[in-house]
């Protein structure tokens, strides 16, 4: 049964990150499409890592126009493939703002479509960048999120980090704030994601599993140092 995964949050909340990981992990046993939906971010974009996506069998989908000097990005066609063809996983990277996320809704009908367990959307949260320090801030742009995007949010990632900068502190706290939120809105944490030496800390510390979902040990693609480039190619 195919599985369709939309990534919804905040600007720099790791949604490409994340995607970039699951897709690696789901092409492991399946047929895998890998699909950036973000028409804002111009920085962080998964073709910068073309090579290494296509490499592992996935079809990466980018929006018409990106890295060129068209600032005016737009949705290809390709994207209705998502629907129509026989993928066992499908991973949308949505807009980082209530804009972004707006070149979802187009795509209602087909995500209604779907049957029972085939839709997860789920909002990917980092406590350290604007609009989600608190419980009623990451309520506020989930809500908004999901009129412009015209999907139901269905789990919450704590994706708490500062980078290279992380500790346990992040997760600590993206945890106390997500148990308030889970409380609050009756959607739970699916996933708590972060480098492997940070979750082992974090896990060992007995936090209630109900707030926590699945550990995900994420590796970082998206650089911006030479040797990065270098290595994942354009």
């Amino acid at each position: 049964m195919k599985k369709i995964v939309v990534l919804i949050g905040s600007y720099g909340s790791g949604k490409s990150e994340l995607a970039i990981n699951l897709a690696l992990e789901a092409a492991r046993s399946g047929r895998t499409e890998l699909i950036d939906a973000d028409m804002i971010n111009t920085y962080f974009r998964l073709s910068e890592r073309k090579a290494l996506i296509e490499a592992a069998g996935i079809r990466l989908v980018s929006p018409t126009f990106v890295f060129s000097n068209v600032e005016a990005l737009a949705l290809p066609a390709e994207v209705n493939s998502a629907f129509h063809m026989d993928w066992d996983s499908v991973i949308f990277d949505a807009g980082g703002d209530p804009g972004g996320a707006t070149a979802m809704g187009r795509f209602k009908t087909e995500f209604d479509k779907l049957g029972d367990g085939q839709l997860e959307v789920l909002n990917v949260v980092n406590l350290r960048r604007p609009l989600s320090e608190s419980a009623d801030k990451i309520i506020a742009l989930m809500e908004e999120l999901s009129r412009n995007s015209r999907l139901k949010v269905t789990g919450f990632v704590n994706n708490t980090n500062l980078g290279k900068m992380s500790g346990p502190d992040e997760l600590r706290d993206g945890y106390m704030v997500l148990r308030e939120v889970s409380d609050r809105t009756g959607i739970p944490v699916r996933y708590t994601s972060g480098a492997q030496p940070l979750l082992d800390v974090f896990l060992a510390e007995g936090y209630d599993p109900a707030y926590i979902g699945t550990p995900m040990a994420l590796k970082t693609y998206l650089h911006r140092d030479g040797d990065s480039f270098a290595r994942y190619g354009v």
